[in-house]
């Protein structure tokens, strides 16, 4: 880190602590030429996640959209809003730990449907007759009788 004052390179660090919330870290620096000191912050420098839909155009990953899938298909279910958030936490460590700049929305309704079948089969049935598009009666018997083989 170069001095604001003198622009030498060479400084030293005497103090870190965390600072906003643990989201960065403040140092406390001193030069070795004129002996000033200063502070920087340091910060985690994070890539937007982005999300291929299925018209190949891309968006900013946002949470809140699987959310919204995931309450729409648990409705009147007995499912916690605690178990929402477990699971999209879940599934978003999924994703992030993919670690990939992009990903498409079909990989990640994929994440949900297999997060749905394992909490509650009627919200997982719901959740894949929007998102699968089933046409008919007969698509969303090919899905149930695919879950009462399990």
């Amino acid at each position: 880190m170069k001095c604001p004052y003198c622009n030498e390179a060479d400084t030293k660090v005497i103090d870190s602590r965390p600072a906003d919330d643990n989201s960065s870290i403040r140092r406390r620096r001193q030069c070795e030429r004129c002996g000033k000191r200063f502070t920087t912050y340091e910060k985690l420098e994070t890539m937007p996640l982005m999300v291929i839909k299925k018209d190949n155009s891309r968006e900013t990953y946002d949470r809140s959209k699987i959310e919204s899938g995931i309450i729409h298909s648990c409705h009147k279910r007995p499912v916690s809003p605690q178990q929402i958030n477990a699971m999209i936490d879940e599934i978003e460590n999924r994703i992030f730990n993919m670690e990939e700049k992009e990903v498409t929305t079909t990989a990640i309704g994929e994440l949900v449907m297999e997060k749905l079948q394992q909490l509650d089969e009627v919200a997982y049935v719901r959740f894949a007759s929007v998102y699968r598009e089933f046409k008919d009666v007969n698509t969303f018997m090919e899905e149930l009788g695919k879950l009462l083989k399990k």
